[in-house]
């Protein structure tokens, strides 16, 4: 019998077993359903859309490119080399991607309860038209439909771009990048809005791998001599002119902490002399992305791209993964961030400017009420970022609201983004975000603390009006 059970989608997922507040967040997400989605922050390959080539299959598409995924599987003792997950090291990786396929079919029922679950299962039913649960048994008929499904001119990268009625989407990419495949979609004749946005993280941290060798290529891409600090910011002034010309609205910051400190341009020249020399240490490089900081923060006011710092996360807590695979491979933890103390020198200097939007982000629960929502509902440029990557989910969102909406409302907020390196979950999860969001609002109206009217007004500021104001697109 299971490994023929129908997959299903019921309508009132996410919602309220309460009736009453059923009936509302049903009504409300009526509304929101149908509204374009904009998509600010993520890690999808523009070279997908440059190229348009059709996705290869099931494995490809769903397993390989997912931490999510391949990360629960681990934690199960499933080695990542048998999942097909590339190794920098040389090693070898399965090849064979309907063996791969089979494993995740035979563990998928690990995913119950999860958001993985929730957006696989949601990406199967809706976005590829697959109608059978996903087990063991039927992970092969499974596969087959998947690949027939993939040789649809409906699933080529851009005619999915359309049918997920996606207005706009930012990619995520290196000062040093040519982005050439950003020139390659504005040369086509395609519509469809792809942006990128500024990452300086591998030029700004003297810890980041190849830092030296990146100082070498950012001043050849930039045309601009780096071999002093006074060059060095000419250079990242200049490429983020240049990814503003190629229609960039953001830059972002993923950084270890939110520390930042103001120094004098002599003391930040000294440590960069220091790094091109090779003799940084971890205290250097932690004062200068401090000061980088404050130097985005700067740029933006001159220059207009909204902010981005994404810090709290332990990267590569596992070194046996990191040194066979590499960074972004499901062993990043989050962890304790203070927020007040390490961004008063960046708020106390900036924060009362209104032409700044600096959006936070974090993963670290304990701080939504007791101090970001505190900081986002006084600094007129700091706005929150959605509950992000641990958090992105029914329980991460819920709290979220819950935890900063009394005192920063849901005006200092951005609405949600989705994060992600699987372009066939973005509309899974801005649907899971947009169920939340109306369940929240059903809520405060069932319990008459806002009404109806605003809710409905609230439900299409918080899907779609927000991330668009914040994000300038």
């Amino acid at each position: 019998m299971a490994a023929t059970k129908p997959s299903t989608l019921h309508e009132d997922r996410l919602f309220s077993s309460n009736p009453l507040e059923r009936k509302i967040a049903k009504e409300l997400y009526d509304i929101a359903k149908t509204l374009p989605l904009v998509c600010p922050h993520g890690h999808v390959d523009p070279k997908l859309f440059a190229e348009n080539a059709p996705f290869p299959d099931p494995t490809e598409l769903l397993v390989i490119p997912d931490h999510y995924l391949f990360r629960m599987l681990y934690s199960q003792g499933i080695p990542l080399e048998s999942l097909g997950v590339p190794r920098i090291d040389g090693g070898q990786t399965e090849q064979d991607h309907r063996k791969i396929w089979q494993i995740v079919g035979e563990n998928f029922y690990l995913f119950r309860g999860t958001p993985t679950g929730v957006w696989l299962s949601h990406e199967l039913y809706e976005v590829l038209g697959i109608r059978t649960r996903l087990t063991g048994e039927t992970a092969m008929a499974i596969y087959d439909e998947i690949l027939e499904a993939l040789a649809k001119p409906e699933n080529l990268p851009r005619a999915m771009f359309d049918r997920f009625n996606i207005e706009v989407l930012s990619t995520t990419d290196s000062p040093i990048d040519s982005l050439e495949h950003h020139i390659k979609i504005r040369e086509s004749d395609w519509t469809g809005k792809i942006v990128p946005a500024f990452r300086p993280d591998n030029v700004t941290d003297f810890m980041a791998t190849g830092w030296r060798q990146n100082i070498d290529k950012l001043a050849k891409v930039s045309g601009v001599d780096c071999s002093t600090y006074k060059g060095y910011i000419q250079a990242l002034e200049n490429r983020r002119a240049f990814f503003k010309k190629m229609g960039a609205t953001s830059t972002d910051q993923g950084v270890f902490t939110p520390f930042t400190a103001e120094m004098e341009e002599r003391e930040a020249a000294g440590l960069y002399e220091k790094a091109l020399k090779g003799e940084a240490t971890a205290e250097d490089a932690r004062m200068f992305t401090g000061h980088i900081i404050m130097e985005m923060a700067r740029m933006s006011i001159e220059d207009g791209l909204t902010m981005q710092i994404h810090p709290g996360v332990y990267r590569n807590h596992n070194p046996e993964i990191f040194k066979k695979f590499g960074a972004d491979k499901g062993c990043d933890i989050p962890m304790a961030t203070d927020y007040v103390n390490n961004l008063k020198p960046l708020l106390n200097k900036y924060g009362n400017d209104p032409r700044l939007t600096l959006i936070v982000f974090t993963i670290d629960e304990d701080t939504y009420s007791r101090e970001l929502a505190p900081l986002a509902g006084h600094y007129p440029a700091m706005k929150l970022g959605p509950a992000w990557w641990f958090h992105d989910s029914r329980e991460g969102m819920l709290q979220y609201r819950h935890a900063t909406t009394e005192t920063a409302g849901i005006y200092n907020t951005v609405g949600f983004n989705d994060d992600t390196r699987a372009f066939p979950s973005i509309p899974a999860r801005h649907d899971v975000a947009r169920r939340v969001d109306s369940r929240f609002l059903a809520e405060l109206v069932a319990e008459h603390i806002i009404d109806m009217d605003e809710a409905k007004e609230m439900i299409v500021d918080l899907s779609y009006n927000l991330v668009k104001k914040n994000y300038k697109l």
